[in-house]
């Protein structure tokens, strides 16, 4: 029976995101139910709460790793690149005001 329930919460995702006391709740119940022994629940309980975080640390890890992979796929701009690109921008929509002026005025020959 013990391997089943591992099993089972080993397999879902509800014990990424089960707090520690639903995880005890939940172990309580069983306990209650005879299904798990008294001495057994604890240690139960630490397996489950160990692997509820070590399924939380690989689901953020694939995730950064799928956010990294898009985001270096697209190629995204940072906010300083896009700052300097607008400053670059109005430097030469300056300079191309300023020979616009001097084209109509006649100073550039």
């Amino acid at each position: 029976m013990m391997d089943t329930i591992r099993k089972a919460v080993s397999l879902g995702l509800g014990v990424v995101v089960a707090s520690k006391e639903q995880i005890e709740k939940t172990v309580d119940e069983l306990v209650k139910k005879g299904e798990v022994g008294k001495e057994e629940s604890k240690a139960l309980v630490g397996e489950l709460i160990a692997k509820g975080a070590e399924a939380r640390e690989r689901i953020e890890r694939l995730a950064n790793d799928k956010a990294s992979a898009i985001l270096g796929e697209n190629r995204y701009a940072a906010k300083a690149e896009i700052e300097a690109l607008q400053d670059r921008v109005a430097s030469l929509e300056e300079r191309i005001a300023s020979l616009e002026a001097r084209l109509s005025t006649g100073g550039l020959a």
